[in-house]
């Protein structure tokens, strides 16, 4: 198994990609906008997650927590769900989204929303280009028009049961395991 690790567990044996093969792969730059997401375990959860995928960047805007609360001190509810990957992941907060995407175009970043909304399309069937940076809605309100208009593109995950969306962490795990490259 070249370019694999083995650890072995006293239940299980784990295999890992190596560093040395990771950074041979080719990748695309990933990273995340969460505007107005009310739950810290949901913002923890995603930090695991892009912590997984090689995201490069969280960008945080509106009222959505941070790892740091109002006083400057780690959230001890956000590091119990985001076990270090708050550490281990560069964010920002910004207060106004709108300035997160003038930045990340400014970066060459194609932004793109992650929404049912008029004119999405099934994460499927776009073409994720390699610098991309996926913005994930608001748990109960998703992506507000306004902040859509403002899209380089708008994909969503198909779902066939009878709910009608998922949950903000769940479908950003999805994406960006879906729109990295190995």
């Amino acid at each position: 198994m070249d370019g694999y690790q083995r650890k072995v567990t006293k239940k299980t044996q784990l295999v890992h990609i190596t560093t040395e093969r990771y950074s041979n792969c080719v990748k695309k730059e990933l990273r995340i906008v969460l505007p107005d997401i009310r739950s810290v375990h949901n913002i923890g959860s995603i930090f695991r997650s892009a912590d997984g995928a090689g995201v490069s960047a969280i960008y945080l805007t509106g009222y959505s927590p941070t790892p740091l609360d109002r006083f400057n001190k780690k959230r001890k509810d956000m590091a119990k769900v985001a076990l270090g990957a708050e550490d281990s992941v560069k964010w920002e907060y910004y207060a106004q989204i709108e300035d997160v995407i003038t930045l990340l175009h400014k970066e060459g970043f194609t932004v793109v929303g992650v929404e049912q909304a008029e004119g999405s399309v099934p994460y499927t069937k776009f073409n994720f280009p390699q610098k991309t940076a996926l913005v994930f809605g608001n748990e109960v309100e998703g992506i507000s028009k306004e902040v859509l208009s403002l899209m380089d593109g708008v994909v969503e995950i198909p779902l066939s049961g009878k709910k009608e969306s998922l949950n903000v962490s769940v479908t950003a795990g999805v994406m960006l395991f879906a729109v990295r490259d190995f």
